[in-house]
Parts: structure tokens; sequence; C-alpha cells
């Protein structure tokens, strides 16, 4: 009984988190109408960081594929949107089926049996909605590796499947209620908004694309200047804010569990940033504005699964090791000669890879102490990282096989690369016969 009480009162992003006591009255219908609220604009926050990421990454592409770059994430918002209400919130929240390896449940699917469903005080569509704009960044985060190189019906394909073989069967593993990672140790793997179940599962898968479709033409010898830092800086900006609604929103409450997790995301992303700043200042004697939104990035993703459970100190910790571990990982393109263009893997792969292993000794005593109660002996630092790297091996063992065959069917049939020609012409004017810049003759 006390197993499951811990696990109902732990923050996860999955459907079933009971809320606590709550300032705000029930209406008629039994909706807490301030939990409510708060859901209803952490969607809207999520949602904004995709408008963020295609910024992000459109920034920092070359003129000529700009438009491509941008693309690729706006339209994970179709595709996985649509896939995300036909069957994603069934596989993802479901029971368990096939040995748990998705789940299933036939009131989500087509989202037909929760119309009148009030979950926990929220209205059930408000919890479908936030899942589902996690399941659409997280394959757009994949782009970064691979951008200004593939096709984009190739990456639509791509997506998709990704989607279904990769997200859908891990986030029922972490976050649903019988998922099995969420139900090992004392209290399953912690994971607050993503860290595997997001960064780590989108940081391997593209690092696996970039190798196995090969570098851009003339990388690592040709420097790939920016199109638009500025575009970048703003990018950064929406993804800090809607990283907010992220972590905070992953505790499906407003409440104290929120305020913890609102609280660490904001001071893990500022001590990432300074320490990339000081990192640059020690190196290059000047600081950039790339680096100091990398490092923003470095601190966002390394607290990413933590929000929840450390302390101030630890989130500080966090976000500077983070940035010092992501800065020698961007280091490694040039020394192997792989072209993760964006780094989607030296920061999303790395730094909430770090957050996943490294939360395990900086969580606070009362978590701890509910730990021990649910496990029946004591429960300590290098048990639950046990439990961490667990989870750990299996999004890498699970993103990196499934890839790699998705790169190799999709490239065999629909093709996956573009050809030399239309990498030189650039990706805005071969496949959307449009151009991002520039003035046009009436």
């Amino acid at each position: 009984m006390m197993r499951n009480r811990f696990r109902t009162a732990m923050m996860t992003a999955g459907a079933w988190v009971v809320l606590k006591g709550s300032a705000f009255a029930l209406s008629g219908d039994g909706v807490d109408t301030g939990s409510t609220s708060w859901m209803l604009i952490s969607t809207a926050l999520v949602l904004l960081m995709v408008p963020g990421l295609a910024m992000f990454y459109g920034g920092l592409v070359r003129t000529k594929n700009v438009l491509s770059t941008m693309m690729h994430t706006f339209v994970a918002l179709a595709v996985i949107g649509v896939l995300w209400v036909v069957c994603g919130y069934s596989l993802t929240f479901g029971k368990s089926i096939l040995g748990g390896f998705w789940g299933w449940n036939p009131d989500y699917f087509l989202l037909s049996g929760i119309d009148s469903t009030v979950t926990d005080g929220i209205p059930e569509y408000i919890i479908a909605m936030f899942q589902g704009k996690f399941a659409i960044i997280t394959p757009a985060l994949i782009s970064g590796a691979i951008a200004e190189r593939v096709q984009f019906r190739g990456y639509i394909a791509f997506i998709a499947l990704w989607f279904l073989f990769v997200y859908a069967p891990l986030c029922h593993w972490v976050w649903a209620p019988d998922g099995w990672l969420l139900n090992i140790g004392a209290a399953g793997v912690i994971d607050l908004a993503g860290g595997l179940v997001i960064h780590v599962s989108a940081g391997i898968s593209a690092l696996v694309a970039a190798l196995y479709l090969g570098p851009r033409k003339g990388f690592p010898r040709t420097a790939f200047h920016p199109n638009n830092l500025v575009m970048t800086m703003m990018g950064a900006g929406l993804l800090w804010v809607g990283w907010f609604g992220f972590n905070a929103g992953s505790t499906l409450g407003s409440g104290l569990d929120t305020a913890r997790a609102l609280a660490m995301t904001q001071i893990s992303a500022a001590s990432g940033a300074l320490t990339w700043l000081v990192i640059e200042a020690w190196i290059f004697k000047k600081a950039t504005a790339l680096g100091f939104v990398s490092g923003i990035l470095a601190g966002l993703v390394v607290i990413t699964p933590a929000a929840g459970v450390v302390l101030p100190g630890g989130a500080l910790v966090l976000g500077a090791l983070s940035s010092c571990l992501c800065y020698w990982a961007l280091t490694l393109k040039t020394r192997f000669g792989y072209d993760d263009s964006l780094d989607c893997f030296g920061i999303h792969g790395v730094g909430s890879g770090l957050g996943v292993l490294m939360l395990s000794f900086f969580i606070r005593d009362s978590w701890m102490a509910e730990a021990s109660a649910a496990a029946g002996k004591a429960w300590g630092p290098f048990d639950q990282l046990l439990v961490q790297a667990t989870g750990m091996g299996v999004t890498i063992l699970l993103a990196s096989s499934v890839t790699l065959l998705l790169c190799f069917v999709i490239e065999k049939t629909l093709g996956f690369r573009v050809d030399e020609e239309s990498e030189l012409i650039g990706l805005d004017q071969v496949l959307h016969g449009e151009t991002g810049y520039g003035l046009v003759k009436s």
C-alpha cells in the first residue's frame, strides 16, 4: 500500500498523477479550475516551443536552407498532431499490450471515449493535448542533426514511424501507470518531463541518423555560417519561456510541486548560460551569442528529468555541469568527423543524459525517505542511479536500433538523402520552390 501511495504522489508527465489540495473550488462537473487553468497555459507554452525550435534551428543553417529547416519542425505539428489523436494517446497511456511494449485503450482511439472525462480535476482533453505537444516536438528535435541534406518526403515518413516505434513505446514504459520502467526499484525511473523519453531518445536517434546519412558536402573543411543569429537568439528565448510549461506543467497540477519544478527550471537554465559564458571568456576571451544560447539549452535539458526532485543547489550544479559536458561534446564533431549539424546529440542527448544520471545525487531528503519506505529498506543515491542507468540503457538501445532500421528502409524506398546537385542548390528552392530571404519583382 505504501508503494502505491508513493507512486501516486510522484510527479511524472503521466495522466495518473493525483493532485494535491487546491486553493480553487471544483466546478459543478468536478473540474478543478485552478489546475485546469494552469494546464491550459502549460499546453500553450509547450506549443510555443515549436516555433521557438524552428527559429532556433532556422537561424543556424545557411540561407538556402532556412525554410526547409523550419519546415522540418513545423510539419511535425501536422503529422504527429494527427497520429496522436488517431492512435498515439492510446499507444502511450493505454493499458499494456504485447508484453508491455505499447499501451492501448479503445476510449483513447480518436479520443472517442474522453468527451466527458475529468481526470483528477482536469478535463482529459487538456491532458491529451498537453501530452500531444511533447510527442510533436520530440521527433522535430532530430531534424537538427540531419539538416540541409534530407528529402522532405523521407523526413515525414521517418518522424511518423519513429513516433510509433520509439516515442510511443518509451513514453508508455516511463510514464504510463503500468509502464515497466515506472515500476522498477522503489519508485521507478525519475523522468519528470522527458529527459529519457524526449531528449536522450532524440539525441541518440539524431547521432545514428547523422552517421548513416553522412556529413554535408564540404564538412568539416568548409565553415557553414549561421544565416541569422538574431532569429536563433529569439528562438532560444521562446524555448526558455516554453520550458516552464514543459517542466512545471508536467506536475499536472497547480501547487507546491509545480512551484518547485518551475523554480528549478529557471535556476538551471541561468546556471548553464552563465557557465558557457565563463568557458568562452576563459578560452576565447570573448562571449558569443551562439555560446550563450547553447548554455541556455544545456541548462534546460539537464533539469528536464530532475526538476521535480532536486533542490536549488542541485539545479545550479546540474546546469553548470551540463554546460561543461556539452561544450566538450561539441568538440567531438570535428575530432571524429560526424556531422550533427545543429548539435542535437551534443546538447539534448548529452546534457539530458547527464541529468538523468546525476539527479540521483541531488534528490531532496523527503523524496529519499518516501522511497525508502516504499522499498521497505534504506534507499540511497546509488540505488536510484542503478534504476536511472537501466532506463538510460534501454532508451539508447531502442532509439539507436529502430532509427538505424528506419534510415535503411526509408533510404531504399522513398529516399532519404538528397542528391549532390540539390544539396548544392539548396533545399528551399529544390524541395519547396521558395526562398527565405530577398526581394521578388512584382
